[in-house]
């Protein structure tokens, strides 16, 4: 509180120039006409505390154009939302959603197409393999009902060496034609598929041979073929008949 009976509206105001110096007034004390001298000495040195200075380098502009944000990477979706709109963000929302839809349908078709692909090549693997067992079914039938004809051709032209030289040219030539039959039929059945069985000479084999006659010998290995009695036959795989043989066994 200012002391009773003191004006202080009279106290001076100390400024400072630009070029850091006081005024006019610098150096000498604030004088009052109300004020003691202690309360002078106070009054200048809080003036002499909050006064401040500013140097010209301390002084700086700003520029008129308003402050930007950064520009976004090259290229990124920052880009695009600051170059385009509300609605041409959402149109490209949109267009994604429908590109992401379309690739999925894209992927079921193909999985689609892959499954019916492998069924159809299943399909016509079964339908080859159904048309070749039928194929051979009905080699085998035929042939089983041709084979008794071919036994009895190849009966009749064994007859022939039996034939004395007496006999007439006549039935000569009729043999002849027999021959040619047998000869023709074979080739029918060959081309059919249908082979014979090898049996003379080889080892006995009970998928393939039936033994009818077994006889001691030592001109063949025990369990050997010596004669082919009636011929088999055979469809690939499948035995249309086997072979009737005699096997050599141990004298």
């Amino acid at each position: 509180m200012a002391p009773e009976g003191k004006d202080r509206s009279n106290i001076p105001i100390n400024f400072v120039d630009s070029d850091g110096e006081d005024g006019p007034d610098a150096g000498a004390d604030l004088v009052s006409d109300g004020l003691s001298d202690d309360d002078a000495e106070s009054a200048n040195a809080m003036d002499s505390e909050y006064s401040t200075t500013v140097d010209d380098d301390d002084v700086f502009e700003l520029d008129d154009e308003p402050l930007q944000p950064p520009p976004p990477a090259k290229g990124s979706t920052g880009d695009l939302a600051l170059n385009m709109g509300g609605p041409e963000v959402a149109e490209l929302v949109a267009t994604r959603a429908e590109l992401k839809r379309l690739q999925g349908e894209v992927k079921e078709l193909r999985d689609s197409l892959a499954r019916r692909q492998a069924d159809f090549e299943n399909y016509r693997k079964r339908m080859e393999r159904e048309r070749s067992d039928t194929y051979n079914r009905v080699v085998v039938d035929i042939a089983a009902k041709l084979l008794p004809v071919l036994d009895n051709l190849k009966r009749a032209l064994e007859m022939e060496a039996s034939v004395e030289a007496s006999e007439s040219d006549e039935f000569r030539h009729f043999l002849s034609g027999v021959d040619l039959i047998y000869k023709q039929l074979n080739g029918v059945l060959d081309a059919l598929g249908v082979k014979p069985v090898l049996a003379e000479g080889e080892r006995f084999d009970p998928h393939l041979h039936e033994a009818v006659v077994t006889e001691p010998t030592d001109d063949y290995e025990p369990d050997t073929v010596m004669q082919e009695i009636v011929r088999g036959f055979r469809v690939g795989d499948k035995l249309i008949r086997p072979a009737l043989v005699k096997v050599a066994v141990k004298k």
